[in-house]
């Protein structure tokens, strides 16, 4: 089970885009971007780490294969090993 430090859903909307912010620790941040990915509503996800810098930023798009992302999932994985918390904000 996934273990949220901070659950902090922001909705905000913008020009009929919604986004929404989850705080989570480095352990738990590939976890939470596969099982947003996987719920398929997400156009954007933006990691960021704690002082609010921008670490990493891709579209998600729909039908996205697996092989695609193994880039992606790997430069996660280098930023989970270093980060105690980050926030994932998805665009939908």
């Amino acid at each position: 089970m996934m273990m949220l430090l901070q659950e902090q859903i922001g909705e905000k909307m913008d020009e009929n885009k919604r986004t929404e912010e989850f705080t989570v620790n480095g352990e738990d941040l590939m976890a939470k971007i596969k099982e947003i990915i996987k719920q398929g509503n997400a156009k954007k996800i933006t990691v960021r780490d704690k002082d609010g810098n921008e670490v990493i930023s891709f579209p998600v798009t729909v039908g996205v294969a697996g092989l695609v992302l193994v880039p992606v999932f790997a430069a996660i994985g280098a930023i989970a090993a270093l980060a105690t918390e980050c926030t994932i904000v998805i665009e939908r």
